[in-house]
């Protein structure tokens, strides 16, 4: 029972130093909040896309090899058609992280 309130005194001052960082966090430059965290969004789904895209494209390269090796072209084409699904998803994370970057410029102050 004796640590109980040196339990609450440090929660109490752990909650206080978060405050104070809060309050006195720097100010990010853009113009609109909301238009930074929609960029943000952006950028992060883009960047999702890019890692999923390159997962993709080393699947279908090995799908691809596997097939080729053991003469079932049918699996072949399969890999292949997975590192079209990777291209496409890595030029769309890429097309998005240019479209965050866009946002994040025009609605700088």
């Amino acid at each position: 029972m004796k640590a109980f309130p040196w339990l609450i005194a440090g929660l109490a001052v752990g909650a206080a130093a978060v405050v104070i960082a809060v309050l006195n966090e720097p100010e990010t430059g853009y113009s609109d909040p909301d238009v930074e965290h929609a960029a943000n969004r952006i950028g992060a789904w883009g960047a999702k896309q890019r890692v999923t895209g390159s997962g993709e494209n080393i699947y279908g390269v090995a799908k691809q090899k596997f097939g080729e090796i053991t003469g079932n072209y049918d699996l072949a084409d399969e890999g292949a058609g997975k590192q079209t699904i990777g291209h496409i998803k890595d030029a769309a994370g890429k097309a998005a992280d240019v479209v965050s970057d866009a946002i994040k410029d025009l609605n700088r102050p």
